[in-house]
């Protein structure tokens, strides 16, 4: 299937030496920045805005993965890309006008993803996969980092991925929640392209090694 992108998610770095933690992450073969933004409505927790967004854009030199678990997220597109947002992905659940979000993304030259939680179907995609850039399928509940991998997500991983070939389009599939280095060849094997990991890098004491090791894993 090609390379697979690493995302470490700063949701579970320390937030005390940020600058320092997206640093040693980058050095340590990091292809991308998560970031979660959560608005204490759409999941039950509050995390960063576009102030944080900017301020790592200042530092990081790879492009910001900017998830927004956020209602209403037509709302707050442009103020995160101008912020810095590379990627931007928004809740299939929380937009009644997707189509419209999706565009305002792509017309400010930004990639376009949208994302589903664990029991949201596919389904939700049918009409905007010719649309958008990236897939992001939620293996845990959003909300809060360190939980433990759905299993059952690997079925509905592998026909994300099977949806996509379908559609002849170069998109990308990427799995957020509870991905460490002992499960992320499970989900590469089903269809991820991008894994996202939070305590699975910034709870580690070695953040290359277990890049490397995750690397080596998937293959």
């Amino acid at each position: 299937m090609g390379r697979i992108f690493i995302a470490p998610s700063i949701l579970s770095c320390n937030f005390l030496a940020l600058e320092k933690e997206i640093k040693d992450v980058e050095r340590a073969g990091a292809d991308m920045i998560h970031i979660d933004v959560m608005d204490g409505h759409f999941v039950p927790n509050i995390t960063i805005g576009p102030m944080i967004v900017e301020a790592v854009k200042r530092v990081a030199r790879t492009p910001l993965d900017v998830h927004l678990m956020i209602e209403n997220p037509a709302q707050y597109v442009e103020g995160f890309i101008a912020a810095g947002a590379d990627i931007v992905t928004v809740h299939a659940e929380a937009d009644h006008h997707l189509f419209r979000t999706i565009d305002v993304i792509k017309s400010m030259g930004k990639k376009a993803g949208v994302s589903l939680n664990p029991s949201t179907p596919l389904a939700m995609l049918d009409h905007v996969i010719t649309e958008i850039d990236m897939v992001l399928i939620m293996s845990v509940n959003p909300g809060f980092g360190g939980q433990k991998y759905i299993v059952t997500m690997d079925e509905k991983i592998k026909k994300a991925r099977q949806m996509i070939q379908e559609s002849g389009r170069a998109i990308d599939l990427e799995v957020d929640g509870g991905i460490k280095t002992e499960n992320a060849k499970r989900v590469a094997d089903a269809g991820a392209n991008i894994l996202v990991l939070g305590t699975g890098i910034f709870h580690t004491k070695d953040y290359k090694k277990t890049i490397q090791e995750v690397r080596k894993r998937v293959g």
